[in-house]
């Protein structure tokens, strides 16, 4: 889907003016996935110590950022990249203030105040603090996931995106199950009350949603990487103009990056049946079940304080045996004997054509040669169960096959003093096999994912910062296809209802639907998404401005053939399916699938000023003006009806 419900007109404008208190508890989040960080330099009177020269560095990897304080003894360090950091303030006159112990988050924008003693600057006043709990300076509610708590806790998959739902006003709306490819193949939830279609995943700045707009994911509904992911925040509601592409809640994360120490990670985790308790549903003897999750990261310096990496890979190898129950025909129905209970009284007990027979309650139909071919495909009630009329009930296990490999890697580098870049790189594959519902058929479903970011970030002035990035976010699914036959009735083109094709479906009352046979999957999705972003933040004074422009060209491929070029026959009885009189037929021919290729532009633009009015009152001030083009199909196999008493339908 490419337009939002909530976007009338395909336009979204937005206009938000927050004023916060002393006592708001939450960081502001910032559409770049760096951190802020700001404050004011004062000597021990209290007032304002103007040119005071502020470094910035990450302890991590001993990257800088030099700031000066303006007129009033402010200072701004957009940007930054998440982490530990020590801050070392320096001016004449004054003792050298360091402070420790800093921790900036993704996307934060914290307060640092620092208090200077009057002395020589040879002279070093250390302070180990932690990172102020009270944040001033936003109105935005949000939560924040770290780097210890996203690998550290246990997850079922290691997928990083289910920890969003710890987080305050995040619910599970949809889980994973068969998978939709409709609506995409991640695991749903919903902020604050929105549709999972509502939300924005991003990584490193860049949007990840799929096709469907929906939460990312593979064919298991997860996100691999937990070892890459640095950390992430969940914006729930109230964030600032920076943002756009939404109107739910917004997951920014960042990736882990190298530092000046070599270090990583080798892991397995197993899963199997002979750990698991018996499941209710199952047979006495519990399905087999095999898990193995394994992976390795690692990163480091290539020059130290200049150059890093990191990559991490991931692999899934897991053989999932479910219980089926199904509803199938009674050995005695499958040769054309019916039961039929006693009739109400003045009633008429058998339908027409079904001939009474010496036992009670049975009548017996012609069987018609064609379906009692096509009965093949439907197997005989699993000895022992009970029957119930006319329907028996078919059990077995099947296993769901999934092979999925994970990785991604990324580069930093350190320019100059005034420049840094940094690329990451994402790949995912998830194939998945599984027989059909009465295992006549192997099935094959796919998602597959790759992600790029490409960001660079120039420092004109100690108060003016601007940040360039690109993007390209691709996926590609498609719902389970028939690649090859179990039973070889699957391959039979006798039983197909158009020339070329193999077996039909036939949906008849109380049992469970017959077929198709071996065929392509009916839904196969290629979705593009290229991006790109400049985000500016200029300090002035109490004021910090931040604005910037994003455009997000989408392209989705789409084949759909809806499942009916397979035909599907409708029975209005058992005995009308054994006769072979359907009530009807519906059908697409093969050769008319319908593929569109759909085309659209968001260009979004905005403009943000953060006024520190007071030392305890800050206003949040922003504009934002989203639109998107009306969507496109190439080949012209898109119409609408331009007015209501329109003769025809209009093209394009």
């Amino acid at each position: 889907m490419l337009i939002r419900p909530s976007m009338p007109r395909c336009v979204l404008t937005i206009l938000s003016i927050f004023a916060v208190l002393t006592f708001c508890s939450i960081s502001l989040r910032a559409q770049v996935a760096g951190a802020s960080l700001t404050g004011t330099v004062k000597d021990s009177s209290g007032a304002s110590i103007p040119n005071a020269q502020v470094v910035i560095t990450d302890v991590d990897t001993g990257v800088t950022r030099n700031v000066a304080t303006d007129a009033a003894g402010l200072y701004t360090a957009p940007n930054l990249l998440p982490g530990n950091y020590e801050v070392r303030a320096t001016s004449t006159g004054f003792r050298t203030a360091v402070q420790k112990g800093i921790t900036l988050t993704v996307g934060a924008q914290q307060v640092l105040d620092i208090a200077m003693q009057v002395g020589e600057t040879s002279q070093t006043v250390e302070v180990t603090t932690e990172t102020p709990t009270v944040e001033l300076t936003s109105s935005t509610l949000s939560a924040q996931v770290n780097a210890t708590t996203v690998r550290e806790l246990p997850l079922n998959g290691c997928s990083w995106t289910d920890l969003t739902n710890l987080q305050p006003g995040v619910i599970t709306a949809e889980s994973h199950a068969s998978g939709d490819p409709n609506r995409g193949y991640g695991a749903q939830v919903s902020i604050s009350g929105a549709r999972p279609q509502q939300n924005n995943y991003r990584v490193d700045g860049i949007s990840i949603n799929d096709y469907s707009n929906g939460g990312p994911g593979s064919v298991l509904g997860g996100n691999l990487g937990v070892d890459a992911i640095q950390e992430f925040s969940v914006l729930t509601t109230n964030y600032s103009a920076e943002y756009g592409k939404t109107s739910g809640g917004v997951v920014n994360a960042i990736t882990r990056s190298g530092t000046n120490q070599f270090h990583g990670s080798v892991y397995e985790f197993l899963r199997n049946s002979a750990l698991d308790a018996r499941n209710p549903f199952d047979p006495a003897k519990i399905p087999p079940f095999r898990r193995n999750q394994f992976g390795a990261s690692g990163g480091g310096p290539i020059r130290k304080d200049k150059t890093f990496i990191f990559g991490d890979f991931e692999s899934i190898r897991q053989s999932l045996g479910t219980s089926v129950k199904d509803q199938v025909l009674a050995p005695a129905a499958r040769t054309g004997l019916l039961f039929f209970p006693p009739p109400p009284p003045g009633g008429t007990q058998f339908p027409p054509g079904c001939v009474a027979t010496s036992t009670a309650n049975f009548c017996q139909v012609n069987l018609d040669p064609t379906v009692a071919s096509y009965l093949a495909l439907e197997p005989l009630p699993t000895p022992g169960t009970p029957i119930n009329g006319n329907i028996g009930n078919f059990t077995r296990v099947g296993q769901v096959v999934v092979n999925e490999n994970f990785f991604t890697f990324r580069a930093d580098q350190k320019l100059s003093d005034k420049d840094s870049l940094f690329g990451t790189y994402s790949f995912d594959n998830s194939p998945l096999t599984q027989p059909d519902a009465l295992g006549d058929v192997l099935q094959h479903a796919v998602s597959k994912r790759q992600i790029i970011a490409l960001e660079e970030s120039h420092i004109f002035s100690s108060t003016f910062v601007n940040t360039v990035r690109v993007g390209f976010n691709r996926s590609h699914a498609t719902s389970a296809g028939g690649v090859s036959a179990i039973n070889s009735a699957a391959t039979d083109p006798a039983l197909g209802w158009a020339p070329g094709e193999f077996a039909t479906q036939a949906q008849v009352p109380g049992i469970t639907l017959i077929g198709p046979g071996v065929g392509p999957p009916i839904y196969q999705f290629a979705w593009n998404a290229y991006q790109v972003y400049d985000d500016a933040s200029w300090t002035r004074g109490l004021h910090t401005f931040k604005f910037g422009v994003g455009v997000e060209r989408d392209q989705l491929n789409q084949i759909t053939f809806t499942g009916d070029y397979f035909g599907r026959f409708f029975f209005g009885s058992i005995a009308g399916f054994l006769t072979n009189q359907p009530s009807r037929v519906r059908g697409v021919l093969p050769t008319l699938e319908n593929p569109r290729y759909m085309r659209q532009t968001i260009v979004g633009s905005y403009f943000q000023e953060d006024w520190r009015f007071r030392s305890n009152l800050t206003f949040n001030l922003g504009l934002r003006y989203e639109m998107s083009t009306v969507p496109n199909e190439t080949t012209g196999k898109q119409s609408n009806l331009p007015t209501i008493t329109a003769a025809a339908p209009h093209l394009g």
